[in-house]
């Protein structure tokens, strides 16, 4: 899972195997192990219409509606984006980069841009 952040925005983007366990387990976390602590994030399913998030104890925790997350792993749909006050949320699918790159993307949706 990686997030990118930048002012108000967070976006989530997830390999294969990140959306299927999302689905099954209902919950997603990674960290990055800073010095001093870690930095943390998640995606926790919850039964609410809407994205939102919440930033608890180092933890950027954004709450994900399951029916968001069905459709997520059953479909076609690539992602969804909301906002939570101030913060605009946005949680996709990760595609697979055209250009070269040194990350493994094994495990990365194929790119729809790569076929005719």
């Amino acid at each position: 899972m990686k997030i990118r952040i930048k002012d108000n925005s967070v976006r989530y983007r997830l390999t294969r195997s990140e959306v299927t366990e999302l689905g099954e387990k209902g919950f997603l976390s990674a960290a990055t192990a800073f010095t001093d602590r870690p930095f943390l994030y998640s995606i926790e399913a919850v039964e609410t219409r809407e994205l939102s998030v919440a930033f608890v104890e180092n933890t950027i925790v954004l709450k994900m509606p399951k029916t968001m997350i069905d459709e997520l792993v059953h479909t076609g749909k690539v992602g969804f984006s909301g906002q939570s006050g101030a913060v605009k949320l946005l949680v996709e699918k990760d595609f697979a980069c055209i250009d070269n790159t040194l990350e493994d993307q094994s495990d990365n949706y194929p790119n729809p841009n790569l076929t005719c």
